[in-house]
């Protein structure tokens, strides 16, 4: 039986799931299991209640303009809930169209405006005839950790005050193509564009989600065995 219980949120789930980004769940379980943690997953969907305090890692995929103007109209009713598990810091996974939602507002394809959460202050604009398609590397400058994925995306994400990227673009397009930045990092939120899925090829993320997440729910715990899992390449 496992030490440590971890519990995650996926964020509409059922509808938010076109790149098969439940991927990153399974990395997520590969590697806890390594770190002595397993992990309950709950969907949470249109109507349902989200608990902050109960969960203690989320995580906010990808879907297609249809799927994500059906979940923007029942954001405002979890707003509240998702800020104050943001405020505390607990570690939270947006991929593409959940990382675009986080922000004030999206232009899908056909030239909609379709607001966000406003709770990351980015905004994401739409391309005409073109899409970001193909393999991608980024660095982290913080840590020096590159990260290799794959993106398929029209939109255009533009960061703001408080972001900071996920990586500087070595190959690629990114987050627009223009600046050089890929993904976003706020408090212990990690966007990105990545699809593959993401934690498949750069364990060292799942790894930190992970420990943050058993900082969080085990603060007197001795994650020594932790902090010290070796992550071998899969890229």
């Amino acid at each position: 039986m496992a030490k440590y219980h971890l519990r995650l949120a996926h964020l509409y789930g059922n509808l938010l799931n076109t790149y098969s980004d439940v991927g990153n769940i399974i990395a997520l379980r590969y590697y806890a299991q390594q770190m002595d943690a397993d992990i309950d997953v709950q969907v949470i969907s249109i109507d349902d209640h989200f608990d902050p305090d109960h969960f203690d890692l989320a995580l906010f995929g990808g879907g297609q303009d249809y799927e994500q103007v059906v979940v923007a109209k029942d954001l405002p009713q979890k707003r509240a809930a998702i800020k104050k598990f943001i405020d505390d810091n607990k570690p939270l996974l947006a991929i593409c169209g959940g990382y675009q939602l986080l922000g004030h507002y999206y232009i899908g394809a056909n030239g909609e405006k379709i607001p966000g959460l406003g709770l990351l202050d980015h905004y994401t604009l739409s391309q005409d005839h073109n899409r970001f398609i193909g393999d991608i590397t980024i660095k982290n400058e913080e840590n020096g950790q590159e990260y290799h994925g794959f993106e398929n995306h029209n939109g255009r994400t533009f960061l703001g005050e408080g972001e900071r990227p996920l990586g500087t673009v070595i190959t690629g397009n990114g987050n627009n193509g223009e600046d050089g930045t890929e993904g976003a990092i706020y408090k212990e939120v990690y966007c990105s564009y990545f699809h593959g899925p993401i934690l498949t090829r750069n364990g060292e993320i799942a790894k930190h989600l992970l420990l943050t997440a058993l900082q969080n729910r085990y603060p007197e715990a001795d994650l020594t065995a932790a902090k010290s899992l070796q992550i071998k390449p899969t890229f």
